[in-house]
């Protein structure tokens, strides 16, 4: 092939290209630089903070039905699977411990669960209500306590 011949191959090549890029080839679909539609529904827990839930105290802290619906939600949302049947710790720290990293405050937990933590603590506040979240801190506030649902034998 000359030179010439290859040029004008290469002139095809590059105006087929800039044709391609330039219009759409399917019907009915954005341009391809144009930005994905946004996302309708959430595939998980969404980490990072939401600033419209201002602190209270826990409604359910001595309310022992609570507790045992914090502990149904416990399992259903398999934070277990994690933290360990009894909230011994596995994967993600022991629950049952004196010292917290975020804090044990009832308000402090309930921001860790809704908020979620970095290096792998979800954010759940998507997926539960406020009532659901306080159910799961009286709950987990019962540990080492003699009000207990279901303490580890």
């Amino acid at each position: 092939m000359n030179a010439r011949r290859l040029g004008r191959i290469a002139a095809a090549a590059i105006a087929c290209a800039c044709a391609g890029a330039a219009c759409d080839l399917t019907r009915g679909t954005a341009a391809p630089n144009a930005a994905p539609p946004p996302m309708v529904t959430n595939v998980g827990p969404i980490p990072g903070p939401r600033a419209d839930r201002p602190p209270r105290p826990n409604p359910y802290r001595n309310d022992k039905v609570a507790m045992g619906q914090g502990r149904q939600l416990f399992t259903r949302m398999n934070c277990a699977g994690c933290h360990g049947d009894h909230g011994g710790g596995g994967m993600g720290p022991s629950l049952r411990d004196v010292d917290w990293l975020f804090g044990a405050a009832d308000a402090q937990v309930f921001s860790s669960i809704a908020e979620g933590r970095g290096h792998g603590m979800p954010s759940w506040g998507a997926k539960m209500n406020d009532d659901d979240i306080w159910k799961l801190v009286a709950y987990i506030k019962s540990f080492r306590t003699r009000d207990e649902v279901q303490p580890p034998s």
